[in-house]
């Protein structure tokens, strides 16, 4: 599966942004997808996840309340809506797709692709 993350940029501290992954490739709903993000000089860390029918999602303590991760199968897309967003969430914000579909995890190296990433930089 090819994966292609977007909707980064430039938000004022307490604004918000909406990211999406684009699947191409094999059938979306055969993988859990997560949310990874990695700020310079910090190694990259979990944001949320999502099993493959949505019924199940799991979050970062530091996301948990302000970040919703959704997503819509029949547009092969994932989401991450990002509300009161902070300073510390400036990030280049991955996408990731796990073959076990059910299985909810925080581990990268549980993930079997990846995105290139989008920037999203939180100015205070």
């Amino acid at each position: 599966v090819q994966l292609q993350a977007s909707g980064g940029g430039l938000v004022q501290a307490g604004g918000s942004l909406r990211l999406s992954c684009a699947a191409s490739g094999r059938t979306f709903s055969s993988y859990a997808m997560g949310w990874f993000r990695q700020a310079p000089g910090k190694e990259r860390e979990f944001v949320a996840a999502i099993n493959w029918s949505g019924s199940l999602t799991n979050y970062a303590d530091s996301v948990k309340g302000r970040f919703t991760i959704s997503r819509d199968n029949a547009k092969n897309t994932v989401y991450l809506q990002m509300n009161n967003l902070k300073p510390e969430d400036t990030a280049v914000y991955y996408c990731a797709a796990k073959n076990n579909p059910s299985f909810l995890t925080g581990i990268a190296r549980r993930y079997d692709y990846w995105g290139q990433g989008t920037q999203v930089t939180v100015s205070s």
